[in-house]
């Protein structure tokens, strides 16, 4: 009976990568908190779309620090192979409504520039 390789990690290594993940996550945390105030509120499609897009960038950020959580606590190649399909599944279905409410957004934002236009 073939038995799953373990990964054997040690506990200091586990422990020094989960430290520099969250340090790293403060840091993009701060880098995303600073472009928000950095962009002005008048570029293409308003600040609702900017909010919005800056919004998806913070979910898709965290989304990838939890899967790296997730796999330094990882105690087999499966396990860490399932955490691997079930993040890309996450993320292509994550994207895919990203993208549709953001060319949404961008198609409305159109519309009523047009709309002002004409007046």
């Amino acid at each position: 009976m073939s038995k799953t390789p373990q990964l054997e990690i040690p506990t200091d290594m586990r422990k020094m990568t989960e430290q520099s993940l969250e340090q790293v996550k403060h840091a993009i945390h701060g880098y995303l908190q600073f472009i928000q105030r950095a962009v002005p509120g008048n570029v293409a499609g308003g600040p609702e779309l900017t909010n919005k897009i800056l919004g998806y960038a913070e979910r898709n950020v965290a989304s990838a620090f939890e899967f790296a959580q997730r796999l330094v606590q990882a105690k087999d190649v499966n396990e860490l192979a399932n955490l691997q399909m079930e993040f890309i599944k996450a993320q292509m279905q994550a994207m895919t409504e990203q993208a549709r409410d953001l060319s949404n957004a961008a198609m409305n934002t159109l519309m009523a520039g047009a709309k002002n236009l004409d007046k």
